[in-house]
C-alpha cells in the first residue's frame, strides 16, 4: 500500500495493486475450456503439476482380466485413487445385466492427461473423461500456503528505480536478509523473530506518531479499540516495532486469524486464498528511512498499523475471510471482481458510527495524506453495493475519487456472503476451523455429515435456550 505526507495532495502510490495483479494474472491466460459433452462433474488444477480427474469406464466379457489390465494403466501412470465404485452398466441399450462400469476418481500428472486416457481406452470399453470446467487451483488445507507464494517481485528496491531504497546498498542487503526469513518459512514453524536496527526504530516512530495524533478523529470504533489492545498486549508503542509471533497469538485467541511471514506483494490469488483461512500475510521488513510517510509496496508499518487493529473485531474478520472463500477456486476474472472489493472495503473502506463518516480500511489509516482527504468534503461517497463495488475504476496513482461507505460491518458482511453466492462454481465449500481445511461439498455423503454436525449444534444451543427459560 501506500502512504505519504500531509503536505502532498497527490503521490507515486504502489505501482501494482492487488487489482492489477489480479487483471494481469487474467490477461495472462488462456481462457478455460468449455464444458464438454460427458461433464457431471470438474478437474481441479494441482500447483504441484498434477490434476484430479473422474474417469468412467465400462468392462465387458472378461470383466476381471479387463480391470487387471485397466489397473496397470493406473499403475503405470502412477495415479493416486481417490475414490473407486462400481454399477450396473447404463450406456448401451444391449447391456447385459452382468456388465459393469467403474467410476473412478484419481490424481495424475497433467502432462500425462491425454496419453493416460488413451492407454486406458485400450483396454476398457466406452472411457469418459467427466469434466465440466477446469477448475483453478487453490489450498485444501492450512499448511497448502506453503504453495502460495507467487511474488509480484517487478517494483521490489532491487528492480524499480523509483523506489527510495534503490540507490541504498546496505537497506536491500538489510531488505534481502529479511524477506529471506520468509522464503524459509514453513507451516508449523515459529514465526521469525526481527532485530530491529535504531535506524528502523526511527522510521517506526515517525509514522506510529504521526498516525496515532489522527487516529482518534477519523477512526473507527473497532479500531480504536483494537490498536488499544495492542498496545497493552503485544508491545505496540512509538519506542517498539511489535513483533510477528506475539501479534499473531494474540489475534489467534481473539478472532482466530494467524499472521504468516511474507516476502513482498503476493498474487492477488494467494493473497485472497490465506484469507479464507483466517491467514493475513505480513511483511516484517521496514520501508526506507529516506520516506517514512511514503512506501510504494507493503510493508509491516502499513501491515501492522492499517491492518492488524481491524483484525482483532470479529465482525470484520469474518468479512475478511468471506472475501477470502468466495475467491477459492473463482475464475480470473471473479478474482478480479474479488481484488477491487478488497480494495475499496479492507484498503479503502468508509463505515458509519454516530451519524459520523470513520474509517476502516488499512490504505487510509497507514496514510496520513489519503486519511484526512477522505474524510475532507472533496471525495464523492457512495453507498456499499458489492455489485458495483467490484467493477469501480480504482486509482493508485493519486486519491481515490470515490470511497464506498457502509453502514455497519453487520451490512457489509450480509452484502459480502450475498455476493458471493452470485460466484459460479461446480462446487460448494465448508472450512472446518477445527482442522484448518477446506472441504468441497461435490456429494451428498458430505452434505449429510456436514448436515448431522448442524444439528448436534442446534441442539446445544437448543439446551441453553431451556436452561435460560428455567432461571
Amino acid at each position: 500500500m501506500k502512504t505519504e505526507s500531509a503536505s502532498q495532495s497527490a503521490f507515486p502510490g504502489r505501482k501494482r495493486s492487488l487489482i492489477e495483479d489480479a487483471r494481469r494474472d487474467r490477461e495472462s491466460t488462456s481462457a478455460s475450456p468449455g464444458p464438454s459433452l460427458c461433464g457431471d462433474s470438474f478437474v481441479f488444477e494441482e500447483k504441484s503439476g498434477k490434476v484430479t480427474l473422474s474417469v468412467l469406464f465400462a468392462l465387458k466379457n472378461d470383466k476381471n482380466a479387463g480391470f487387471f489390465k485397466a489397473g496397470k494403466v493406473f499403475e503405470t501412470f502412477e495415479a493416486k485413487l481417490l475414490h473407486v465404485e462400481s454399477r450396473p452398466s447404463r450406456k448401451c441399450k444391449n447391456s447385459s445385466p452382468d456388465d459393469l462400469e467403474f467410476f473412478l476418481k484419481c490424481e495424475v500428472h497433467s502432462s500425462d492427461i491425454d496419453i493416460f486416457i488413451n492407454s486406458l481406452k485400450r483396454v476398457a470399453d466406452d472411457v469418459r473423461l467427466v469434466q465440466d470446467e477446469k477448475v483453478p487451483w487453490f489450498p485444501r488445507k492450512i499448511s497448502d500456503l506453503d504453495k502460495c507464494n507467487h511474488l509480484i517481485t517487478k517494483y521490489d528496491p532491487d528492480l524499480d528505480q523509483d523506489h527510495p531504497g534503490y540507490s541504498d546498498p546496505e537497506y536491500r542487503k538489510r531488505r534481502a536478509a529479511i524477506a529471506e526469513l520468509a522464503f524459509n518459512y514453513k507451516h508449523g514453524d515459529p514465526l521469525p523473530y526481527v532485530e530491529y536496527t535504531p535506524e528502523e526504530v526511527v522510521t517506526w516512530r515517525e509514522v506510529y506518531r504521526t498516525l496515532t495524533s489522527i487516529y482518534p478523529s477519523h477512526a473507527c470504533r473497532q479500531f480504536l479499540d483494537g490498536l488499544q489492545q495492542l498496545e497493552r498486549e503485544c508491545g505496540y508503542g512509538e519506542e517498539n516495532v511489535p513483533q510477528l509471533r506475539d501479534v499473531s497469538a494474540f489475534l489467534k485467541e481473539r478472532t482466530g486469524f494467524q499472521l504468516r511471514p511474507v516476502a513482498g506483494l503476493l498474487s492477488a490469488r494467494d493473497f485472497l486464498a490465506s484469507l479464507a483461512f483466517r491467514v493475513f500475510q505480513c511483511t516484517q521488513y521496514i520501508r526506507h528511512s529516506s520516506a517514512p510517510m511514503h512506501s510504494p509496496e507493503p510493508d509491516c508499518c502499513h501491515e501492522l498499523l492499517g491492518h492488524i487493529p481491524m483484525l482483532t473485531d470479529n465482525g470484520f474478520a469474518q468479512f475478511s475471510q468471506e472475501i477470502g472463500l468466495a475467491s477459492l477456486g473463482a475464475s480470473d476474472e471473479d478474482i478480479e471482481k474479488l481484488s477491487t472489493l478488497y480494495w475499496f472495503t479492507v484498503e479503502f473502506g468508509l463505515c458509519k458510527q454516530n451519524g459520523a463518516v470513520k474509517a476502516y480500511g488499512a490504505g487510509l489509516l497507514s496514510s496520513y495524506g489519503e486519511l484526512m482527504y477522505a474524510l475532507s468534503n472533496e471525495p464523492e461517497y457512495k453507498p456499499f453495493n458489492p455489485a458495483e463495488t467490484a467493477v469501480q475504476p480504482y486509482q493508485d496513482q493519486t486519491f481515490q475519487p470515490v470511497y464506498f461507505v457502509s453502514q455497519s460491518f453487520e451490512d457489509a458482511k450480509i452484502k459480502m456472503s450475498q455476493y458471493s453466492s452470485t460466484i459460479q462454481k461446480p462446487f460448494s465449500i465448508r472450512y472446518d476451523p477445527y482442522t484448518c481445511t477446506m472441504e468441497v461439498l461435490d456429494n451428498t455423503c458430505k452434505i449429510q455429515n456436514v448436515l448431522g454436525q448442524m444439528r448436534e449444534e442446534l441442539k446445544i444451543l437448543n439446551s441453553a435456550l431451556e436452561k435460560l427459560g428455567q432461571s
